[in-house]
């Protein structure tokens, strides 16, 4: 049975400490009055008929292009609620607050959060802040998603086999992203050799290495070579000159996209110019390098351009431009998911900001299903999403989805193509996306047999991502349904 985990045991594991003082960086808006000093936490928390939510993020400093992001994407959500008549007619008071990017700052804005009386957190965005207000929430049991942050041990400590209760992401883990990349450079582009460069001492880009390594060499590939950098370097051609000594078909680059376009740039110039694969922190990127740079260029994300016209449009309509990067989705279905729990709350008929209530949001969140931009997904037994992941390549420069990657594994015993005749497998298919009677056409397809087998007879009717995208529900829906 695994632990939930205490703040004390949370605060050792991560390594990070409570700021105690109140800093002026966490000075915050909120979209209606203040509840009065005076009211308890509970009372607070459901100011007439208002619920207040917080929202958490780096606004200003140099991380603030993905703040920014989450923190307009989940506002967008949470306005839309209201627009729609809040939940069972109360309205969502939004507290929003910056925390530059710093832990201390984050810990100070999430305390101050909690003394206006906030019944759940969307938040934090970069995975050091995460971990501190993550620690700092577990004494206020306080309800917390992280649109963003990819780092394992946001939500479960996998050396204590520990899950932090009241904590959930929006977004897949770094071990997951490295993990699909290092299988599909194998599997789909037939790699045999690779080198990667990363940032070191950064969570997120060590994590991301780590897991490609691991699992590309799992899967009977070599790495080449291995170079890192420290933060603030803007330099790499020492690393690169290394790597291109070493001779790898590809080079897997898991940083954010502003590095990642000086790093093409400067492979061009010593004639490096294999393709360089990378994570999520590739959103962004077609504005830093040419399409030259980015040609056979893949990336995972958590949502494409396109997927979804209604919340673009209405994106720029709130904002005035359009989204700015996959961070922006990834704060409106966090935002969703926050709702999704306080609904549930809400219908108990418990009080706002008591220890019933919150308790009642994570339960619902834990054993719910979100119909998110980056897809439906539940989560699982580590509080990390169910879902699938997309799969981008470069057109003209410009990123376009072949296929998405579902997070269950697709392995022989899920899709039988023999067990079915292919007009009646391509039909069964054609019907959940006709009449999205998912349900029943779905579980005719998780009957067991070889995904390799069954993937070219689709290709023939479906494009690729649509063929990835079903497969890949198909497998949930089945062990959701417990036939595999």
């Amino acid at each position: 049975m695994k632990k939930m985990i205490t703040r004390r045991n949370f605060l050792a594991a991560a390594g990070v400490v409570a700021a105690a003082g109140v800093l002026t960086a966490c000075g915050g808006s909120s979209s209606s009055a203040a509840a009065s000093g005076a009211a308890s936490t509970a009372g607070a928390a459901a100011s007439g008929d208002t619920i207040k939510v917080g929202v958490l993020g780096p606004l200003t400093g140099d991380v603030s292009v993905y703040g920014q992001a989450v923190v307009n994407g989940a506002t967008l959500r949470l306005k839309q609620a209201n627009e729609e008549g809040g939940i069972n007619g109360k309205q969502i008071e939004i507290i929003t607050m910056d925390e530059q990017g710093d832990p201390t700052q984050a810990v100070t804005c999430f305390t101050k959060m909690c003394d206006q009386g906030i019944t759940a957190l969307v938040g934090d965005v970069t995975t050091a802040p995460t971990l501190a207000v993550a620690a700092e929430s577990a004494d206020y049991n306080m309800p917390m998603v992280t649109a963003s942050a990819t780092a394992e041990s946001v939500t479960y400590d996998a050396e204590t086999d520990t899950v932090n209760g009241n904590v959930f992401r929006a977004t897949f883990t770094d071990p997951f992203q490295g993990v699909k990349m290092a299988d599909y450079a194998c599997q789909k582009l037939g790699y045999t050799k690779a080198a990667v460069i990363f940032k070191k001492g950064a969570d997120y880009n060590e994590g991301l290495a780590e897991n490609f390594v691991k699992e590309f060499e799992a899967q009977g590939g070599t790495i080449v070579d291995q170079e890192s950098y420290s933060d603030g370097d803007v330099d790499f051609k020492t690393q690169l000159t290394s790597i291109l000594g070493k001779g790898p078909e590809t080079v897997f680059c898991p940083n954010y996209y502003q590095e990642v376009g000086q790093i093409l740039a400067q492979a061009e110039s010593i004639g490096l110019t294999v393709p360089f694969l990378g994570g999520d922190g590739w959103d962004g990127l077609e504005g830093y390098a040419t399409a030259e740079q980015l040609k056979d260029s893949y990336f995972c994300a958590n949502y494409a351009k396109g997927a979804s016209a209604d919340f673009e449009s209405a994106y720029k309509a709130e904002y005035g431009e359009d989204y700015p990067n996959g961070f922006a989705p990834l704060g409106y279905d966090a935002a969703t998911t926050v709702l999704y729990g306080i609904q549930a709350a809400e219908d108990a008929g418990l009080e706002a900001g008591s220890d019933e209530y919150k308790q009642a949001v994570i339960d619902a969140i834990a054993g719910g299903t979100i119909e998110g931009l980056t897809g439906t997904f539940t989560f699982d037994e580590h509080h990390d999403p169910v879902k699938s992941t997309a799969i981008l390549t470069y057109i003209d420069g410009k990123p376009e989805l072949i296929g998405r990657d579902t997070r269950a594994s697709i392995s022989s015993g899920v899709l039988n193509g023999s067990a079915l005749m292919l007009d009646g497998f391509v039909r069964n298919i054609r019907e959940a996306l006709d009449t999205k009677a998912r349900g029943t056409s779905l579980s005719l397809l998780a009957t067991g047999g070889s995904f390799p087998a069954v993937e070219p007879l689709l290709r023939n009717k479906f494009a690729y991502s649509d063929t990835l995208t079903l497969l890949g529900e198909a497998v949930l829906y089945a062990q959701n349904c417990k036939i595999v």
